[in-house]
């Protein structure tokens, strides 16, 4: 087991201090810089780099950042949901070191889905009832991770499965 244990803090953004949301950092007992392009490989990192050592991803409309002795994710609703994430990605750490001679190590980041490619996918409509102001937004929602075929009502069977199709290329989750 390459990550043991961790302190988990939990803030309010400084620019923000009335947010609804919180911020949480997992300081590290144990360096993972190793398991950094293996977690590449696994979860498609959105970002990476070698000097620092980190790995970003954006899941589930979360910006996640993985440092050698740090996590960092933003948008949480509580402490709750920070421990849930934090757990998921200790045992995704471990688990990728466990299985380290049977990943390819990638040490730059994954290609992610294009907002256009995506766009070309829904109806166009901009009729709001995905709970977005325009397709556009929904399409970039997409992208992100945050959102799924399965939120747009007035997709058509084809194009969501065209659209799910084009998604499955990128994720590892």
């Amino acid at each position: 087991m390459l990550l043991e244990s961790y302190k988990l803090e939990i803030f309010n953004p400084e620019c923000r201090p009335g947010a609804m949301s919180v911020h949480c950092f997992a300081h590290l007992d144990q360096d993972v810089s190793d398991a950094l392009p293996l977690l590449n490989t696994v979860l498609g990192g959105h970002t990476y780099s070698k000097d620092p050592p980190s790995v970003g991803f954006k899941i589930h409309g979360k910006l996640i950042t993985i440092h050698s002795r740090k996590i960092a994710v933003n948008a949480l609703k509580d402490e709750e949901e920070a421990t849930k994430i934090i757990e998921w990605l200790k045992r995704e750490i471990n688990t990728a070191w466990e299985n380290r001679d049977k990943i390819t190590p990638l040490d730059e980041a994954a290609p992610q889905p294009k907002v256009f490619e995506i766009l070309k996918l829904l109806p166009k409509t901009n009729c709001k009832e995905c709970g977005q102001p325009t397709c556009m937004v929904f399409a970039a929602h997409v992208a992100e991770g945050g959102k799924g075929p399965e939120d747009c009502p007035p997709l058509d069977d084809e194009n969501s499965k065209k659209l799910s199709e084009y998604l499955s290329r990128f994720r590892f989750e």
